[in-house]
């Protein structure tokens, strides 16, 4: 009883989000649950498909390879002095070993095998465990083309080379495809925990684009920006990168590419009539949220949004259906780009996609559909070579940009939606915006 008054009187505050954030040592629990769960029924599986019997990952403090900060248990905000993991698959026997040559266990899963005072060289004790299981493939986390996957340091890589018997040296490969794979995976319990994610995002976003936070010729660009961030903080939570909002109007020609934020003006007062467009995700228990919506400021006379701001948003999804349709498992991204982007035009669109995958990291490991800058497709790297893999969450970003003969100008829909390819095809976590977010709301409720 003790603990249940604990945890509402944490949540109570909260209750106008439609999910409940759970305190600190319910989060730890958590993350540590669903640690433990992939460790043991996930890596197995994803160390047989990669060919790889032996995974080595090696951090320093505040150094950390980011594969393997997502291995710490929630206790573990940083690796300590240096640690070293040790994944070793004997598919014959279906074990995994779970080591770290380290002075202490990382978490439940993990058991350390290293005690210094038998052995104090940890490079020497890490050769040791190398040879009691004698792998056919030691996997390091170097790599080209994958940023995620190439967390291992030039010293640690040193050291750990120079350390190493010669019979094992063919036997080095990059674990690039191991690590993409640990990294873009979920399991069925995370995407439940994503549907509250998203769920939380829309909530904040909503608000934010309401009457409660925008009071039009008063309140400005910047001042919304830093409410949501505020809003994150007073929650409890954490964002990936400082939210965005921006304004487009009859008044002002489009300037630059969205992404030009040099182009942008800041502080801009918010005004009736303004198409109003936002970016902004969170971070919770490990997995990050990446989310555009758009909202409409009704003029005093007006009970809805102008019929051409309605049919740019149908637009724009009609561009997300085109993409998540040859969203199919072994298709590079380049190839569901180009199907996507060729299909949209001949049907008389304008569209730019540029989605990336969305997890443990933002911007994280695995198939990319494009960048805003490089519309042909990404050349060696991500999308040029990387299959989309099941069980995968992507940040569905893009845009189609449409003619307003009453604005007498182009705009751009910008979209973005989290969504998840499983077996049985794509669908959006927490749905997605088809309708315009109206400020103020309630006029427009009478209206109806």
């Amino acid at each position: 009883m003790k603990n249940t008054l604990l945890i509402l009187s944490f949540i109570l505050p909260f209750l106008l989000t439609s999910q409940q954030i759970l305190p600190e040592n319910e989060r730890a629990r958590v993350v540590d649950e669903i640690l433990e769960d992939r460790f043991n029924n996930l890596l197995p599986q994803l160390m047989d498909k990669t060919d790889i019997d032996m995974w080595i990952l090696i951090s320093r403090e505040y150094n950390e390879d980011p594969v393997l900060r997502t291995m710490l248990p929630a206790k573990w905000l940083n690796a300590r002095r240096r640690t070293i993991l040790v994944f070793y698959r004997n598919k014959e026997k279906n074990t995994i070993d779970k080591l770290a040559v380290a002075r202490y266990n990382v978490g439940k899963s993990i058991q350390s095998a290293w005690d210094k005072e038998k052995e104090p060289n940890q490079w020497k004790r890490l050769m040791e465990l190398i040879e009691e299981r004698n792998p056919n493939k030691i996997g390091l986390n170097f790599s080209k083309d994958h940023n995620i996957a190439d967390g291992l340091d030039k010293t640690d890589y040193a050291e750990f080379i120079k350390n190493l018997p010669s019979k094992y040296k063919n036997k080095v490969v990059s674990a690039e495809q191991l690590a993409v794979r640990w990294i873009e995976t979920r399991t069925e319990r995370e995407m439940v925990i994503y549907n509250q994610l998203v769920a939380i995002t829309h909530d904040i976003i909503a608000e934010a684009f309401s009457e409660k936070v925008i009071t039009p010729g008063i309140t400005t660009t910047t001042e919304v920006e830093w409410w949501m961030r505020q809003k994150v903080t007073d929650l409890g939570l954490e964002t990936w990168f400082h939210p965005t909002v921006d304004v487009q109007r009859t008044s002002e020609e489009l300037v630059g590419h969205l992404y030009s934020f040099s182009g942008r003006p800041d502080d801009m007062v918010i005004l009736p009539g303004d198409l109003l467009h936002c970016d902004f995700g969170i971070t919770y228990l490990r997995l990050n949220t990446d989310c555009q919506e758009l909202a409409y400021v009704l003029k005093p006379e007006e009970k809805k949004a102008p019929d051409f701001l309605v049919n740019g948003l149908k637009d724009g999804n009609r561009v997300q259906d085109f993409l998540t349709k040859n969203m199919i498992k072994g298709k590079t991204g380049n190839q569901i780009l180009a199907k996507s982007l060729s299909e949209a035009k001949a049907a008389g669109l304008r569209p730019a996609i540029y989605t990336h995958p969305l997890g443990s990291y933002g911007h994280s490991a695995g198939t990319t559909i494009g960048m805003w800058d490089s519309q042909s497709g990404v050349m060696k790297d991500d999308g040029e070579n990387y299959p989309l893999n099941p069980n995968t969450v992507y940040a569905i970003e893009l845009n189609t940009t449409i003619t307003i003969p009453e604005w007498k100008r182009d705009i751009r829909i910008m979209l973005e939606e989290a969504g998840f390819y499983g077996e049985d095809g794509f669908r959006y976590v927490n749905g997605r915006q088809t309708e315009l977010l109206l400020i103020p709301r309630v006029k427009a409720q009478q209206g109806n």
